[in-house]
């Protein structure tokens, strides 16, 4: 990796700095030493730039340090030290996508991001402890994320007002039709038909019920822990016309004991917490009809991260989702086979979800000016700018994934 300052013009020739310059851009040299597929500049707050990786490199990206906290937050506390010196106004960068592009891409590589120490650190695992998903959790973790207003989210989400990844099928697809592909693909891979009931876990804004209702013929009950999201999708569905063939409610799944002859529940076992993986497919298979099918849509992570993912905290789930917790496929399969359900297969499409993502950042820095009126603040901002961002980069480096997994519950009539 090269290193040299820039302070009188893109000589490419070493300079002098002061001697925390120097002694902090032989740190960074450290610290990001297999960043070899990419060019990143950094400008320290003194002015003196370093320059990181081959500068050929199609990838380019500038980290613009502020004040010399943020380092103390990355060598504390790794990636997320790093996602709080954004969210504190402590660095600002041109370009945020092309920046956590970057790093994502060399995460593995970068030694400082593996931290896991630091004040930020004690604190976000203490608070992921008590944000456990108990029936009082969920609700409470639920709310703190859903409930910040249909006015906000109506902002920047599609008219669909669809907060999941969508399935494109050309690149100049719209996002809402590219929405109601994803829906059409999770109807079409639970085998639904006409008559049918299904149960829905985590309804969201109705979108789904709408479609199994309208599009399919089925009857559906959907569940949910937003009040917010209860109140826009029953209007929603009232105004479709769908009332008789939509009922959706406050319920925790945990609860239902009714028989159904499909479920489809999408990006929602996220929220479950692993503590409760067991207790979910367990529901799934107590749930189901002997035949019926359940179709998932879930992100997932890395196998080969998961044991490190589950022993810290990350800026997601102190941020964003309190509570949350990604599987591995694995885990999903594991899960599937000890409650009894057969693996039918899964789709991925991860970057479809990196092209959902950027649409929505685009839309929501569209919509910062609305949002803003709402009563909402800068660091509300860069916690969401930062969180978009953050995932799509994950999604483009392949470190997550997200798919539709589908399983059938045996019938021992056709056995």
């Amino acid at each position: 990796m090269d290193i040299y300052s820039d302070q009188a013009g893109d000589t490419g020739q070493p300079e002098s700095g002061s001697a925390l310059d120097r002694f902090i851009a032989n740190r960074l040299r450290h610290a990001l030493s297999g960043l070899d597929s990419a060019h990143l500049v950094i400008q320290l707050p003194s002015g003196y730039r370093v320059f990181c990786g081959d500068p050929a490199a199609s990838a380019q990206a500038e980290w613009r340090l502020k004040r010399w906290n943020a380092l103390l937050r990355l060598g504390g506390s790794g990636a997320l030290g790093f996602a709080e010196g954004y969210v504190n106004d402590e660095w600002d960068t041109p370009d945020l996508r092309a920046l956590l592009d970057v790093l994502a891409r060399a995460f593995d590589q970068i030694s400082v991001a593996q931290a896991r120490g630091g004040p930020s650190r004690i604190i976000g695992q203490v608070q992921h402890w008590l944000n456990a998903n108990t029936r009082s959790g969920s609700k409470r973790n639920i709310a703190f994320h859903y409930d910040l207003g249909n006015a906000f989210y109506a902002l920047w989400l599609d008219a669909s007002m669809t907060y999941s990844s969508a399935c494109f099928t050309a690149p100049d697809q719209s996002l809402e039709s590219a929405q109601a592909e994803k829906y059409r693909r999770i109807c079409v891979a639970a085998q639904l038909k006409p008559g049918d009931h299904v149960l829905e876990i985590g309804c969201g804004w109705g979108g789904f019920a709408e479609v199994a209702a309208r599009d399919f013929g089925c009857r559906v009950t959907g569940v949910t822990l937003s009040t917010e999201q209860l109140d826009y999708a029953r209007a929603r569905i009232a105004k479709a016309g769908l009332d008789g063939q939509v009922e959706l409610q406050i319920r925790d799944y945990r609860d239902i004991d009714e028989k159904f002859d499909a479920i489809v529940s999408i990006e929602m076992f996220e929220a479950v917490g692993e503590a409760h993986w067991p207790v979910y497919f367990d529901q799934l298979a107590h749930c189901l009809k002997p035949g019926g099918h359940a179709a998932l849509q879930v992100i997932t992570l890395r196998e080969a991260d998961f044991e490190d993912y589950r022993g810290t905290v990350d800026f997601i789930q102190k941020y964003v989702f309190p509570g949350g917790m990604l599987p591995p496929p694995q885990a999903l399969a594991r899960e599937a086979a000890r409650a009894g359900l057969e693996d039918i297969g899964a789709e991925m499409f991860g970057e479809d979800y990196a092209d959902t993502l950027q649409r929505w950042h685009t839309d929501f820095d569209a919509a910062w000016p609305r949002i803003r009126e709402l009563g909402f603040d800068d660091r509300f901002a860069r916690i969401w700018r930062y969180y978009l961002a953050y995932c799509e980069a994950g999604f483009r480096s392949g470190r997550c994934d997200v798919g539709q997994f589908v399983y059938r519950k045996p019938d021992p009539a056709t056995a």
